[in-house]
Parts: C-alpha cells; sequence; structure tokens
C-alpha cells in the first residue's frame, strides 16, 4: 500500500530532525532521552540510590537515562504493554500496569519499597482529532497519577507528560492537592508545535 503524503512528510521530519540525530549518533533509543536530560539538568530530578518507575518505557530512552542516574546504589522498573529490547540494570516488566499482578510485579521488583520517582513518556496513537486524542491522553494521564498515588513514597516525585486541552485545569488542581510543589516544562526537544508539556509534580504529600 501506498504511503500518504502526510505520511512521507512526517518522516522526512523525523530523518531530519537534530534530536534524532543526536540520538542516533549519542546510542539513545528515542530523542525523548534528551527532553528527560534537560529536565533533570534543570531540575535535579534523579539521584543517585533512588528508585524509579518508568512507565510507558518502550523503546526505553527515558530508562537509559535514568539507570545511568540513579548509579550507584538505586534501581529502574521499566514497563509497558509493548515489548522492549534490554537494557543493562534495567527490569522490565511487559504488562499493564494498572492490572493488580502487573503492578504487584513491578512493586516487588523495587525490593518491596516504595518508588522515589515515577516518570512517564506515554502518549496515545494520536488520530489527529483533538476531540479522539486529548481524552485518550488525558486517560493515561489519569492512570499514571494513580499509579503515583499509590507506589511513590510521601515526598516523591512524579514526571509525565501532558497535553494542553480539555482536562488540563483539572489535572493541575488534582495535582496540586496531592504534591507541594507543581513545576511545568517544556524541554528544547519537544516539538514547537506540539502541544506537550512536561509536569513535575515534586513532594508527595503524605
Amino acid at each position: 500500500m501506498a504511503r500518504s503524503s502526510s505520511s512521507d512528510k512526517w518522516l522526512k521530519e523525523h530523518f531530519d530532525d537534530m534530536w534524532v540525530k543526536k540520538a542516533r549518533d549519542a546510542g539513545y533509543r528515542s530523542r525523548a532521552a534528551f527532553k528527560l536530560l534537560e529536565i533533570h539538568q534543570k531540575d535535579k530530578l534523579i539521584k543517585p540510590g533512588m528508585a524509579v518507575v518508568d512507565l510507558g518505557a518502550a523503546p526505553g530512552g527515558w530508562s537509559q537515562i535514568a539507570t545511568r542516574l540513579v548509579k550507584p546504589g538505586g534501581s529502574v522498573v521499566a514497563s509497558d504493554i509493548l515489548e522492549m529490547d534490554p537494557i543493562d540494570d534495567v527490569r522490565f516488566i511487559q504488562g499493564d500496569f494498572t492490572e493488580e499482578s502487573c503492578f504487584n510485579q513491578i512493586m516487588d521488583a523495587l525490593g518491596g519499597r516504595p518508588a522515589d520517582l515515577v516518570i512517564s513518556d506515554m502518549a496515545p496513537n494520536l488520530s489527529g482529532m483533538n476531540d479522539i486524542d486529548q481524552p485518550r491522553a488525558m486517560h493515561l494521564i489519569d492512570l499514571a497519577v494513580d499509579f503515583a498515588e499509590q507506589a511513590l513514597r510521601p515526598g516523591g516525585s512524579l514526571l509525565m507528560k501532558v497535553f494542553q486541552g480539555e482536562g488540563f485545569n483539572e489535572l493541575l488542581q488534582r495535582l496540586r492537592q496531592d504534591y507541594a510543589v507543581l513545576l511545568n516544562r517544556k524541554p528544547e526537544a519537544s516539538r514547537a508545535r506540539s502541544r506537550e508539556v512536561y509536569l513535575l509534580a515534586r513532594d508527595k504529600k503524605a
């Protein structure tokens, strides 16, 4: 089947993307690695010894960064419904983290301790129709927030990709109730036209 012109345009933009080229040169699995790096450098997000959970981790760009930064003494547990090629020192759990069995596997992989940080770069497959895409995106975000409520220790942090639109203000209100600090970040590696931003909720309230 022939590709559409919009598909050809996306592919050209993708392979011409400076961040895609930088990721390839650095050995990162996705350009998203640079988004996490920039946020970490600005906010001192990941520290040695931390227990980190990476939700919707495939292909693994964020896990690659996190596992390097938690050393020595830290751990990274990654989870996705999709398969992910192994990464040294990252424990991967394939499954739906909203299901009890998968959630328990994630917590067991942390050694029974709560997480210090939950990170999520999840996004739905986009249709290009905002009335469909925004509710799907907000649903994934709500699932990540629910997971963090259960898995994070008091004082822990949640970093996640969010799309501005319907439900965004309600999400901000919820996070402000549950966390002492809420920061909004737009890394350079995010495409300027994208509605994506990254919310960093710090110091989870007991």
